[in-house]
Order: C-alpha cells, then sequence, then structure tokens
C-alpha cells in the first residue's frame, strides 16, 4: 500500500482518518514511485485497528482480520496471507510453490485460489459481452479531460476494468475495491500492479474521503447488493458533485436474468441516483454499437418505462452535459501493454502450420449466462499461424485486426 492512500483512506465505522502504527511490525516495500509503501503493517483510527497484508489494507473488522492482525503482531506476515486467502493444506503448499516463482501465471493461481465456476467467469471474462460493454464505457469516460484523476473500481473483482481505468491514471491513483482478499491479490500481482487495492465491503459505508474520485465504476456487482441505498448514497459521496458513476449490467426486475441477484425496476435504479441525474440505456442498444459500430453513443438516454422487460441496463450518472456525446472507439487511448493470446474459449488444433479454432464452451450454465458472446465470437475459425504456441503480432500478420476486433485473440496483461 502506498502511503499517500492515506489521504483518501477513512474507517468504514467511525469516518477518521486512518494511519500506520508504527508500534506494530512494520516490512516497508521501499520506494513505489511516488513515496514509500508497506507490505505487512497495521492502520489503526480512534476506533478500529486494520490490517495490511501483502500490501493490501484490510479495513473490514471480522474473526479472520483478527486473527491476521495477531499474525502481523507475531512477525508472521505469510501466515496472515494464507490465512486471508482461505488456504490451508494442500492449497496453502500449492499457493507457496506458486508465489515462488517468478514465472507464474493469473490461471495458474487462480487454479489454486478459485478453482470453480466463479475462477472460470475470471478466466474467461476478456471476451464476455459485459466486459466488452464495461471497458468501452470506461475508455469512453474516461477519456474525458475531467475525469482524468483517481478512479474507484468498486467491486472489482480481480481487476479485469481496473486494468482498463490505470490507462486514465497515475499509479496507485486507480483504486480497486472488493470483500474478496483473494482476488485482489490476483489483481495485484498479475492483472493491474499499478492499481491500489482495498478491501472493504460494499455492504456497509465506503472507506474512503468524500470526493477522493473522478470516477466510480460498478460493474455487473450492484442487483447483488443488499443494501442497495447506502451504496447508491456512498458511490456519489465519493464522487462529489462534479463526479461520474457509472453501472453497466444492472439486472431488470421486469426482465429475466441467469443468477439475477435482488434486481429492481429500471425507476427504482434511476431515483437511488437523482442527486446526480442519471441516465439510462438498454445494454442490447449500447453492445450493438460497440459491437456492431465501433461507437458508443451516449446521446439517447431513455426513459425509465422505456426500457420494457429489456434483462438489463446501464446507468451513468453526472451532471456534466458534455459527458453525454458519441464516442470513436478506435479514437481513444489504448489499454496498458500486454501480450497477446488465443482466447480460452476456443479449441486449438493445428494443422501443417494452420490453427482451426473451435469455440467451446466450458459449461452449459456459461453459454446460457453469456451467449451473447456468439455474436462476434466465430464458431470456428481457420488462422494461418501455429497458435498452440505463444505468438505476436507479426505472427498473425495482416490478420492480427480482424482477430482482435472479434476478441478471437485477446491483448491481455503479462503472465495471463
Amino acid at each position: 500500500m502506498r502511503l499517500k492512500t492515506l489521504d483518501i483512506l477513512r474507517c468504514p465505522f467511525c469516518g477518521g482518518r486512518l494511519s500506520l502504527v508504527e508500534e506494530s511490525p512494520v516490512v516497508r516495500a521501499g520506494d513505489a514511485g511516488e513515496g514509500d509503501a508497506v507490505e505487512f503493517g497495521v492502520l489503526g483510527c480512534q476506533c478500529c485497528a486494520f490490517p495490511i497484508v501483502g500490501g493490501i489494507p484490510v479495513l473490514i473488522a471480522d474473526d479472520a482480520t483478527r486473527t491476521a492482525m495477531h499474525q502481523l503482531d507475531a512477525g508472521r506476515g505469510d501466515e496472515a496471507l494464507t490465512a486471508l486467502l482461505g488456504l490451508d493444506g494442500e492449497r496453502a503448499a500449492a499457493f507457496r510453490e506458486l508465489a515462488g516463482r517468478g514465472d507464474s501465471t493469473y490461471r495458474e493461481a487462480i487454479a489454486v485460489l478459485s478453482p470453480d465456476a466463479e475462477g472460470a467467469y475470471f478466466v474467461y471474462r476478456l471476451s464476455d459481452p459485459t466486459f466488452l460493454l464495461a471497458r468501452a464505457l470506461v475508455r469512453a469516460l474516461g477519456s474525458h479531460p475531467r475525469l482524468g484523476r483517481r478512479t474507484l473500481d468498486l467491486c472489482g473483482g480481480s481487476g479485469h476494468l481496473t486494468r482498463v481505468l490505470s490507462a486514465f491514471s497515475l499509479p496507485g491513483e486507480s483504486v480497486l475495491a472488493d470483500v474478496f482478499f483473494w482476488k485482489l491479490w490476483l489483481a495485484k500481482c498479475f492483472m493491474a500492479p499499478d492499481c491500489e487495492p482495498v478491501c472493504c465491503d460494499a455492504n456497509s459505508p465506503l472507506p474512503f474521503a468524500r470526493g477522493s474520485f473522478s470516477m466510480a465504476v460498478l460493474s455487473d456487482a450492484f442487483p447483488y447488493i443488499w443494501h442497495k441505498r447506502l451504496l447508491a448514497d456512498e458511490m456519489m459521496r465519493a464522487v462529489g458533485p462534479d463526479g461520474v458513476v457509472v453501472m453497466n449490467h444492472l439486472h431488470n426486475a421486469l426482465g429475466e436474468n441467469v443468477s439475477a441477484g435482488m434486481p429492481l425496476t429500471p425507476e427504482a435504479y434511476r431515483d437511488l441516483f437523482s442527486p446526480l441525474a442519471p441516465r439510462l440505456f438498454k445494454d442490447s442498444e449500447l453492445l450493438d454499437q460497440v459491437v456492431g459500430h465501433g461507437m458508443l453513443d451516449l446521446r439517447n438516454q431513455i426513459s425509465p418505462d422505456t426500457v420494457g422487460s429489456e434483462p438489463s441496463m446501464t446507468l451513468v450518472a453526472s451532471r456534466g452535459d458534455d459527458l453525454f456525446r458519441a464516442y470513436e472507439l478506435k479514437a481513444l487511448p489504448p489499454l496498458p501493454p500486454g501480450s497477446l493470446i488465443l482466447n480460452p474459449l476456443y479449441r486449438v488444433e493445428v494443422r501443417e502450420g494452420r490453427s482451426v479454432l473451435t469455440l467451446t464452451f466450458p459449461t452449459l450454465e456459461y453459454e446460457e449466462e453469456f451467449g451473447a458472446c456468439k455474436r462476434y465470437l466465430p464458431a470456428t475459425v481457420t488462422v494461418a499461424a501455429d497458435l498452440g504456441r505463444p505468438f505476436n503480432a507479426a505472427t498473425l500478420g495482416a490478420e492480427l485486426g480482424n482477430l482482435l476486433a472479434r476478441s478471437v485473440v485477446i491483448d491481455a496483461p503479462p503472465r495471463y
């Protein structure tokens, strides 16, 4: 954790400033480019103490964090890390072996930390239709000069969108918040190493000072939050009167969704964010623009009653009318540098130097929920190159542009 992050951190319970407790053992990470960083330590306020483990402040008061602080006090930082990751026995041993290697990958870490359906969701997320829309929204709005400072990716998982946000922020100014420590560890180590991860609960007051962010993004997760009224107020407080709140894939209580959570009606979503003049858009129409036309048009909001039984919608809340315009995606700043990989949804068979790719879903449930990706992912495709081993742009030549546009090939973080 960069010490400058203390400028915006607040206790979620008393609202007081947090400071490093020097009386507790502190392991510093050295120069982080903008001042000292802390790898292991304790933060305190007037009412609580919170651990910093693996460079991640854990601003939650429960048995796991109390245990972690006892382990830190005893100088057992590695034990605090594996405990907060939820590992023991064979999985803890597998994690220690993986963490000790310099060439471990995101997918290898997922296999240890989340060997279930959620882990699979993260592995394939870079080509999901909900992610493609969220990425376009973030790139479009983040490119606006008024929003080029600290951003918040709330309930952001292992940092897929945080990586996009980091293109518009200085190191440490793209904040990723999630309640699950293991997801934040993945983001910090693989997906978005320049981000500042903060472990906190979105069902409680957010641990950030008023007006800390120019933009707060919450993709896919709001329907699963129980305290929606509290979170809406907290997001607006976090961005202040001049900021913007962005939420896509809001499940519609009047439509049907796989894994719907606790959805609201379009009118109810709008009313929660009324102080920031929210505008609603149909997800299907925005995805049409992104996939079919390479653009995003935010000029034409719709009324709640126009949403009808549309399964999901996007909400953008901001008083800045100039944000609501048409954006050409090709003209936006690029993503942070990464590595070209074959979309993991494809099975590859190499024949005489050519690769025959077949779209293959991991489960029927995954296909049902994210089947809209068939609009841009071809069922089969043949590429005049061997994609069964690492490749680069030169390997694909003139085919690269089309393969990237259709998400057959993905620009992923290094060591994905």
